[in-house]
């Protein structure tokens, strides 16, 4: 029995080649399709609460729609309802509703 299993492990120990390219394709297809695309939206997100400004329709984290009456540093002042402010932190916008897509019939 003790031949039997000394056998094997010699015969598999050929094969190491082969499990270091497996494992390095499935490093590289978790790469392409899991971390490259998470920074892609990462960037695209800083990019947008950068560049927000006054008048564009926002929705916040919460839920909250409105549309940015100032910015103020790291600050947003937000206007919900005719006169309803609220002062919430960049950070916390997540949408821009400002550039609606066209619905498609």
């Amino acid at each position: 029995m003790y031949s039997f299993i000394l056998a094997q492990a010699s015969v598999g120990s050929s094969g190491i080649l082969g499990q270091v390219f497996l494992f390095g394709s499935i490093i590289l297809i978790m790469y392409f399709f899991m971390i490259r695309p998470q920074q892609k939206k990462q960037k695209e997100t800083k990019k947008f609460i950068d560049e927000i400004k006054k008048g564009d329709d926002v929705v916040t984290i919460g839920g909250i729609h409105g549309k940015v009456y100032s910015v103020e540093g790291d600050t947003v002042l937000l206007e919900l309802d005719k006169g309803l402010k609220v002062k919430v932190e960049k950070s916390a916008i997540s949408l821009d509703f400002s550039k609606k897509p066209s619905p498609t019939k």
